[in-house]
């Protein structure tokens, strides 16, 4: 399922989120707030009846790559983007101090 999500980016001066239409008016999202270089991720949400999919696992490994790509780091605060930081130690480059 994961495989055919396409993963969507907007942002302004202050938000931000990644997200993906799921069909039928569902939406996955991550968003968050924006300090400089810095994305503080505040929230991440898949509808229950996707859940379990790697739905949000692909929300975040999104949010990484942009990082990477465009020198930002991340400050996880939403508790499911902190436990991945955790499991993915190869992350720490973009992970603010």
């Amino acid at each position: 399922m994961t495989k055919d999500i396409k993963i969507e980016f907007e942002e302004d001066n202050t938000r931000g989120r990644f997200f993906a239409d799921l069909g039928e008016g569902h939406v996955a999202e991550m968003t968050f707030v924006r300090n400089h270089n810095q994305m503080i991720i505040d929230h991440t949400r898949v509808p229950k009846q996707f859940e379990g999919q790697g739905i949000a696992a692909k929300l975040v490994v999104e949010g990484v790559e942009f990082a990477r790509k465009n020198r930002r780091k991340i400050v996880p605060v939403c508790s499911y983007v902190v436990v991945q930081f955790k499991r993915h130690k190869d992350w720490a480059d973009v992970l603010a101090a």
